[in-house]
């Protein structure tokens, strides 16, 4: 693909979004005088990936644990040689820009020490741009808006194997077995269906509802309209998410623009970028306790297991009217940083190095 567009056009800078770093690779050598950039939003490969070959843990991805036998171990010669042909081709991109700080550290780790030899910049992250001001604008946050709110816990996500539903259904029944605060709780499952697998994945998903005695109280709503999406962004109570190493997670920004309180994975990017202290003020202010390793912030909770989980969901439908309230609006002001303006701001600034580049190189030449 990219040598059929090289065909066609040489470029002046050419910026890759997609993933495609052996396209930048080649530009380089076929164009040495193109400044090339990078807006990474998943690493090809990640240390995760390599590390989760060799992991017990199921939910570390789709290839936990399968680095064992001829073939596990003729996939980790390939992933490993392939790291490190991605590590040369990335060394050579002039700027970089990740999409969380999750990427930005596997690929500062992958990449960085190349691009010191070769004198590159440092990797920088730019959030991508969430559409916080329309869900503002389309869901009130104050107290007469709080009794609207119902005991729903909301997961947005596509139903992939990776998004880990299951994980949310049996600590969603941990919750309801173990609970009084679960008394009319019910889970909504928001969610695209791309293929037949996905359909046939939805359907194991309500024989295990059924399974776990909570089929009445777990609503799938599959390829919902953004309209429906943002009725159930005013309604619910809470937004969760079950994916290990989300890269970022804009769905999680879009329950906190909403004022959701967040049930986040202990992982990635809700972890790092997303549901954070705000202001500054310190873990724990609202003296909640840490039960079986759950962690608070000042913006919802991260959680690992289907009891954190489970433990979570009971804390967040706990808090008094002034705590949910407060909690709601600190949400609602993180969110300010994941606007369309803010990632302008990265991105022109990262587009203005590219051009100054661009422009060095073509004065250099002149002079010659």
């Amino acid at each position: 693909m990219a040598w059929d567009a090289f065909s066609l056009l040489t470029p002046d800078i050419f910026v890759d979004t997609m993933g495609y770093a052996f396209a930048l690779g080649l530009s380089k050598v076929l164009f040495q005088d193109t400044p090339t950039g990078a807006y990474v939003h998943y690493p090809t490969i990640s240390t995760d990936m390599l590390g989760s070959l060799d992991s017990t843990n199921t939910d570390q991805g789709l290839h936990a644990g399968k680095g064992t036998g001829i073939t596990g171990n003729a996939k980790k010669i390939y992933w490993h040689l392939f790291a490190y042909l991605y590590s040369f081709m990335g060394a050579s991109i002039d700027v970089v820009m990740t999409n969380s700080t999750w990427t930005n550290n596997h690929i500062s780790s992958l990449w960085g020490e190349w691009r010191k030899e070769l004198k590159k910049g440092k990797v920088v992250t730019v959030y991508p741009p969430v559409a916080v001001e329309e869900v503002e604008e389309a869901v009130e946050v104050s107290e007469k808006s709080e009794k609207q709110r119902q005991k729903a816990l909301l997961y947005i996500a596509q139903f992939r194997p990776e998004k880990n539903h299951t994980l949310i259904l049996n600590s969603f029944a941990e919750f309801v077995q173990t609970s009084t605060t679960a008394k009319d709780a019910i889970l909504v499952l928001i969610g695209s269906v791309r293929d037949d697998g996905d359909a046939k994945r939805v359907y194991q998903l309500r024989l295990l509802a059924n399974e776990l005695k909570i089929k009445d109280r777990v609503e799938f709503h599959l390829d919902a309209s953004w309209p429906e999406i943002l009725d159930w962004l005013r309604k619910a109570s809470v937004g969760v998410n079950g994916m290990w190493n989300e890269h970022f997670g804009i769905g999680v920004v879009e329950y906190q623009a909403a004022g959701l309180i967040s049930v986040v994975h202990d992982s990635a990017g809700p972890k790092m970028d997303i549901v954070v202290n705000v202001d500054g003020q310190p873990t724990g202010k609202l003296c909640l306790m840490n039960l079986e390793g759950l962690k608070l912030t000042l913006l919802g909770y991260h959680a690992t297991t289907a009891t954190q989980f489970g433990k979570a969901f009971e804390k967040a439908l706990s808090l008094n009217p002034t705590e949910n309230l407060a909690m709601r609006r600190r949400a609602r002001k993180s969110a300010q940083r994941f606007t369309e303006e803010e990632f302008a701001k990265g991105w022109l600034r990262a587009l203005d190095e590219l051009v100054a580049l661009r422009e060095g190189k073509l004065n250099k030449r002149q002079k010659l």
